[in-house]
């Protein structure tokens, strides 16, 4: 007999990857999260002056707290993902990026705001993590790392793309639709992880 990790599997085409149940919803929400974390990284300084009228110093100080957001979910993501499942942290990541883009919408002080964005990024440090290391689980050892591969694809898609688009928005329109584009893709990514969570529980 041949043992499991003996069994040889063929590269999958793109169309095989495609047809796989789940793949397209899955491949969105890699791009709306990648959208969402770049999107508010970059134009948080630029949001911070252009709306509560912050020096660019001290916005692009404030700005980066962002990322030590980020820095300490990661730190403490790790930890949490011994004890609690990838789908839960990420339904937790949802929520807690919720709660800093409701803040975004506050019209009284700048410190909302400021605070808002620290909240955002503390809520993405799951997302990313978790939703690779249950591709395996969820799409099957077999078929991880092609998953894997078109996921990163659409994650550069969504990196080169919408901080863009939201750049055209910002000159034609108003930088103040940052927290609109920031929900939307939240959004989208909900929408799209359940989906992916809906297809494995059937």
């Amino acid at each position: 007999t041949t043992a499991p990790e003996d069994i040889q599997t063929k590269p999958l085409s793109f169309k095989e990857i495609f047809t796989i149940k789940g793949a397209i919803p899955c491949f969105i929400a890699f791009f709306a999260y990648c959208s969402l974390e770049l999107t508010a990284s970059l134009w948080a300084s630029s949001y911070l002056v252009q709306k509560w009228e912050l020096t660019p110093e001290a916005a692009a100080g404030f700005a980066s707290l962002f990322y030590i957001g980020v820095t300490f979910g990661r730190f403490a993501n790790g930890f949490l993902a011994m004890k609690l499942s990838d789908r839960f942290l990420i339904r937790m990541g949802f929520g807690i990026v919720a709660a800093g883009v409701t803040l975004l919408f506050v019209p009284f002080h700048s410190a909302f705001a400021l605070i808002g964005f620290v909240i955002i990024g503390l809520g993405c440090a799951p997302i990313d993590p978790c939703l690779i290391h249950m591709t395996p689980s969820v799409f099957g050892e077999d078929k991880s790392q092609a998953m894997i591969g078109v996921q990163t694809a659409f994650s550069y898609i969504g990196y080169l793309t919408m901080p863009t688009l939201f750049g055209l928005i910002v000159d034609y329109i108003s930088i103040s639709l940052l927290p609109v584009f920031i929900l939307g893709l939240l959004l989208l990514m909900t929408a799209m992880h359940e989906l992916v969570v809906k297809k494995d529980s059937l």
